[in-house]
């Protein structure tokens, strides 16, 4: 996990070139979803974090976002 506060811009750039990073997530609500997501986009960067995978993120708790991972969320709430 990496916090968007403690990064660079050009670190930033440099993880997402060689894929390192893969999903965006909310420390406030935790919840996690796509780097394109609107929701996502919009969040306070203070509070954004960035896994490697889907699973990094589920693994920190974090649950997917109902927007733009619809699938995954459903799934989500059928087993919770």
């Amino acid at each position: 996990m990496i916090k968007h506060s403690q990064i660079t811009q050009q670190e930033l750039m440099r993880r997402l070139r060689h894929r390192e990073i893969m999903a965006a997530g909310n420390t406030s609500s935790h919840i996690y979803g796509r780097l394109d997501c609107v929701f996502g986009k919009r969040m306070n960067k203070g509070n954004r974090i960035f896994f490697k995978s889907f699973q990094q993120a589920i693994d920190q708790g974090f649950r997917p976002c109902g927007h733009c991972l619809k699938d995954h969320y459903r799934h989500y709430k059928n087993n919770h």
